[in-house]
């Protein structure tokens, strides 16, 4: 897909810059494959904020995608690429031969007619899915699971990747888009390319109603607050803060590593940050 740039016919439109859909599918999605979805507001069950900036936004349905690609040896065939609310990459919505259908994330590539199957004996070609260990060392693959069986996790939005790097003592290697090389289990089963959408990350969306759209409500600087509010806030005068940035709560951002999961330290074998 390629970029559109609008016409400036307002001052919405002079810096916008969309995905342009216009290949994508205009209907209405697969009725069976989708769920109602509710919105929280950014609030808990007390009705009280504990998630900053959210609220409002377009009602939408949740699509349900399949994610661990378990029917193994049974050929699909792509019907069409759709247009997911709920996430940045596109959907493909795959047909079984037995009848059964199911959306799955779009990767580069991928178009309506192809053919797609998941199992130990599939082709390396986008779409497919199989075990790490049936994949030759270099493939591009998304949609990575960390647990056999658990579904995919790992690289999934827009343009993501990983590529397989090695195997060593029945685990495999994946080298991901951060820069971060970590192992998963040969058993556990990814998908081949690149997700659909790489342009997304190049987009503009030209005016705050678009993010509002989105349900993001407008982000307040720290330095604009006062003391109650903020570690940040207060002072007389325009101030530059006068300690190193921090989140409302005190804790140190940009930069600072919050990783806590000691259990699976064992499994990055070089981290993202030197």
């Amino acid at each position: 897909m390629a970029l559109k740039k609008a016409n400036p016919t307002s001052p919405g439109t002079r810096q916008l810059i969309m995905v342009d859909r216009s290949g994508l599918w205009k209907g209405k999605p697969e009725k069976s494959l989708t769920e109602g979805k509710t919105r929280t507001g950014g609030r808990n069950n007390y009705g009280r904020i504990t998630s900053w900036q959210r609220g409002g936004g377009h009602k939408q349905r949740y699509r349900v995608i399949d994610w661990k690609r378990n029917k193994a040896g049974v050929e699909g065939t792509v019907e069409r690429i759709e247009y997911d609310p709920n996430r940045t990459a596109f959907i493909a919505l795959i047909s079984y031969s037995d009848g059964e259908k199911s959306y799955i994330i779009a990767p580069q590539r991928l178009s309506t007619g192809d053919k797609v199957m998941s199992g130990e004996g599939a082709d390396i070609k986008p779409g497919n899915a199989m075990p790490l260990k049936n994949m030759p060392i270099g493939t591009i693959i998304h949609n990575i699971e960390l647990r056999p069986g658990k579904g995919g996790q790992m690289a999934r939005a827009a343009g993501a990747y990983a590529q397989l790097v090695g195997r060593d003592q029945g685990y495999a290697q994946v080298k991901l888009a951060s820069g971060e090389l970590r192992v998963v289990r040969q058993e556990c089963i990814a998908t081949v390319g690149a997700v659909s959408n790489p342009d997304h990350m190049n987009t503009n969306k030209g005016k705050a109603g678009r993010n509002r759209w989105l349900g993001k409500r407008p982000s307040v600087r720290g330095v604009a607050m006062n003391p109650v509010d903020h570690p940040l806030g207060g002072g007389e005068g325009r101030t530059s803060g006068g300690r190193h940035p921090v989140t409302p709560w005190g804790k140190p951002t940009k930069g600072y590593r919050t990783r806590k999961n000691k259990s699976t330290d064992k499994y990055i074998i070089r981290r993202r940050k030197k």
